[in-house]
């Protein structure tokens, strides 16, 4: 998320079916064009919703991001993120950047 910024219900929706699809692909590993393509197809026309989510995500430490010389970085589950935080992004609207 840009500084500042808080996270729209549309964004949080959207980590949510983020981590859907992780829970259910735990080995899952994409770029963000991947994900927009692959992840979350029925949503092709929101990639700026989908790219604030995966930073949200990411500042919460719930999904990692790996950067490669070159390439796109590519985003993956965090298997060490904290259990609260993780439900909490799968409760309806409770995250909020802190």
């Amino acid at each position: 998320m840009t500084e500042g910024a808080t996270p729209t219900r549309a964004d949080r929706a959207i980590a949510r079916e983020i981590l859907g699809y992780l829970a259910t692909h735990p080995e899952a590993k994409d770029t963000l064009d991947g994900i927009v393509e692959w992840w979350l197809p029925h949503r092709r026309s929101e990639r700026a919703g989908i790219e604030r989510a995966v930073a949200l995500l990411l500042s919460h430490g719930v999904i990692l991001e790996t950067r490669r010389m070159g390439l796109p970085p590519y985003y993956q589950v965090n298997r060490q993120a904290p259990p609260d935080v993780v439900a909490r992004f799968r409760r309806a609207d409770d995250v909020v950047d802190e």
